[in-house]
C-alpha cells in the first residue's frame, strides 16, 4: 500500500513539474522608453484647450462635469475627442474587442496619429480579444504605441502560462480612462465593445462615464503615467518581431476595409446624437465641482492582499462612513462580505437610508458572482437595506421592420451617490476581486446640483428597471415589480431557467475571494 502511495505521488510530482515546465514567463524585462503626458497644451494652444476652457467660462481653477449616461453619447463623445485631438491620446480599458466598436475605435486612432498626434494605448491582457497581429498594426506606426499590463506569454500553452504563474496572472488591472490633449477626459465603467455602447441588441450593458475638464483632468494623466511606465507594462513589440512584420502590413489593408465597413454609419450616427450636437454647438452647461481622482497604486499587483493596498476602496469605505442621510450603491457585482454587512449596520444605525441596484441571476453575466451575492440577501435585508435587482428585459427596442424586440440587460455601472451631494463614478465594483485583488480608479465628486439631479433619475428609474427584493416573517424571499402597470410579485429568482438556478447553486463551490 504505500509503495502504491509512492508510486503515485511521484505521479503527482512528475505532472506537476512537465506542466510548470511547460510554462513560459511574459516578457517583463523587455526595453522600455519612459513617456509621461504632453503638458504644452495648455491655454490655448490646442482646440480641446480652447473647448474644455470654454466650457467652464475661461476659469483654470475649477473643474467641469458632464454624465454620460447613454452607451451612444459615450461612443460620440469618445469619437469626437480623438477627431479633435492635436498633440496626445492617452488610452486605458481593461479590455478591448476586434468588433465594431473596437474596428472603428482603431480607426480613429489611426487616424488621430496620421495627423500627428501621439497615442499610447494601455490595455489589460487578460480579457482584450484583439489579435496581436491586428494591435500590431496600430504599434508599427510611428505614432502609436500600444502596451499590455501584465500580459501573459504567448509562447507555449497560454492556460498553463497563466496557472503556471497564478499568482501575478490572477491580479489584473481593471482602470478605465480616455484623455485627449491632456485637456479632457473620460473616467466610468465602460470597456472598448459593442455591448457598452448600444451598438449590440442582443445584450446591451447599462453603463455610465463621466466627461471631465478642469485640473482633475491633469489628475488621470499622472494615474496613465504611473501604469503606463510601470514593470507590468510591456510593450506589444515584445510579442512580434520581423518575421511577423510581412503579416502585419498584409492585414492592415484588410482591416483598413473592415473599419470602413464598420465605421461610416456607427461614426455617423455617434457624433451625430442630440447630446454630441448640443456640446459641439456649446449648449450644454457643465457641473462645475470640487474633484478628486481616486486610484490604486499599480504595485498593488505585485503586493500581497491587505487593506493597506486598497487605496479606492479605502477612500469609498470612509465615505460611506462620512454619509448623513442617504446613500444609493449601483454595482454589477455586489459581494460584501462579513466585514461589509458590519459597514453597513454601523452606517444604518446612524439613521442613513441604503439602497442597493445590482444584477439578477438572468442579467448577471457572472453566475458565481451571483452565487455568492445570494448569500447576503437576507443579512442585507436584516440590516435594512433597500434591495433591488435588475431586470433582465427592462429596456424595449423598436428595430426598422417595427417589431418590438426584447433587448437582455446587463448592469454594468459602478457608482455611488451621497447625501444628494455627492457623486463616485469609475471602475470599482464592490466585491472582493475590485477590492483585494485588481487595481481600480474613479471620481469623487462633490456636487449638490449633480447629486441631486442623479439622486431623483436614480431613484425615479430604479422601479422601473427592477424588482425589489424583500422577505416575510418566515424569512421567504419575494421578488416585487411593476411590469406593464400590473403588480407582479416572483417567489423564486425571477426570469430564470431551471439550468440557470441549478448553476447558480452549483456554483457557490467558487471560492468568494477569487469573484
Amino acid at each position: 500500500m504505500n509503495r502504491m502511495l509512492n508510486i503515485s505521488r511521484l505521479s503527482v510530482l512528475i505532472v506537476t513539474t512537465v506542466v510548470l515546465s511547460a510554462c513560459v514567463s511574459a516578457p517583463l524585462n523587455y526595453p522600455r522608453q519612459h513617456s509621461t503626458a504632453i503638458t504644452e497644451t495648455e491655454s490655448r494652444s490646442t482646440r480641446e484647450a480652447v473647448s474644455a476652457l470654454a466650457w467652464v467660462d475661461g476659469r483654470k481653477d475649477v473643474n467641469g462635469f458632464y454624465p454620460l449616461t447613454e452607451g451612444f453619447d459615450a461612443f460620440g463623445a469618445r469619437l469626437n475627442l480623438m477627431d479633435g485631438a492635436e498633440k496626445s491620446l492617452d488610452i486605458q480599458y481593461f479590455l478591448m474587442k476586434p468588433d465594431n466598436a473596437g474596428l472603428v475605435f482603431a480607426a480613429k486612432m489611426l487616424r488621430a496619429a496620421d495627423r500627428g498626434v501621439r497615442v499610447r494605448l494601455l490595455l489589460d491582457d487578460i480579457f482584450t480579444t484583439v489579435d496581436i497581429n491586428d494591435l500590431a498594426i496600430l504599434d508599427i506606426h510611428p505614432n502609436i504605441e500600444v502596451r499590455l499590463f501584465n500580459p501573459i506569454a504567448r509562447k507555449g500553452i497560454p492556460l498553463l502560462n497563466y496557472l503556471g504563474h497564478f499568482s501575478l496572472t490572477n491580479r489584473r488591472m481593471h482602470n478605465k480612462a480616455f484623455v485627449s490633449d491632456n485637456q479632457v477626459a473620460i473616467v466610468g465603467g465602460r470597456n472598448i465593445a459593442v455591448e457598452y455602447f448600444e451598438l449590440e441588441i442582443s445584450g446591451e450593458f447599462i453603463d455610465f462615464d463621466m466627461l471631465a475638464v478642469g485640473p482633475v483632468v491633469k489628475e488621470v494623466s499622472g494615474q496613465f503615467d504611473r501604469y503606463w511606465n510601470h514593470q507590468l507594462a510591456v510593450p506589444l513589440a515584445a510579442f512580434y518581431d520581423e518575421k511577423d512584420k510581412s503579416k502585419i502590413n498584409k492585414s492592415r489593408a484588410e482591416l483598413d476595409r473592415d473599419m470602413g465597413r464598420a465605421g461610416q454609419s456607427i461614426y455617423a450616427e455617434a457624433i451625430q446624437t442630440p447630446v454630441m450636437k448640443k456640446f459641439d454647438a456649446g449648449e450644454i452647461t457643465p457641473y462645475i465641482a470640487i474633484a478628486r481622482l481616486i486610484t490604486d497604486d499599480p504595485d498593488k499587483l505585485l503586493k500581497p492582499v491587505a487593506e493597506a493596498h486598497q487605496e479606492v476602496a479605502n477612500v469609498i469605505q470612509q465615505a460611506l462612513l462620512d454619509a448623513e442621510s442617504e446613500i444609493i450603491l449601483i454595482s454589477p457585482y455586489f459581494i460584501p462580505h462579513g466585514g461589509g454587512i458590519e459597514l453597513i449596520r454601523k452606517i444604518r444605525d446612524k439613521g442613513v437610508r441604503i439602497t442597493v441596484l445590482t444584477n439578477s441571476l438572468a442579467t448577471n453575466n457572472h453566475i458565481p458572482v451571483h452565487s455568492a451575492y445570494a448569500g447576503y440577501r437576507r443579512r442585507l435585508l436584516d440590516a435594512g437595506v433597500e434591495l433591488w435587482e435588475m431586470r433582465v428585459d427592462a429596456a424595449k427596442i423598436i428595430v426598422p421592420t417595427g417589431e418590438t424586440l426584447l433587448e437582455k440587460l446587463t448592469l454594468h455601472t459602478k457608482g455611488i451617490l451621497f447625501d444628494r451631494k455627492r457623486v463616485f463614478v469609475g471602475s470599482l465594483n464592490l466585491d472582493p476581486r475590485s477590492i483585494d485583488i485588481n487595481t481600480e480608479m474613479g471620481l469623487l465628486i462633490d456636487s449638490v446640483e449633480m447629486g441631486e439631479w442623479m439622486t431623483d433619475e436614480v431613484r425615479e428609474q430604479i422601479p422601473e428597471v427592477a424588482y425589489q427584493v424583500k422577505m416575510d416573517e418566515d424569512r421567504k424571499l419575494s421578488w416585487h415589480a411593476k411590469i406593464d402597470g400590473e403588480e407582479v410579485v416572483e417567489t423564486r429568482e425571477p426570469q430564470t431557467t431551471a439550468w440557470q438556478r441549478f448553476l447558480a447553486w452549483f456554483l457557490k463551490i467558487v471560492p468568494e475571494s477569487q469573484l
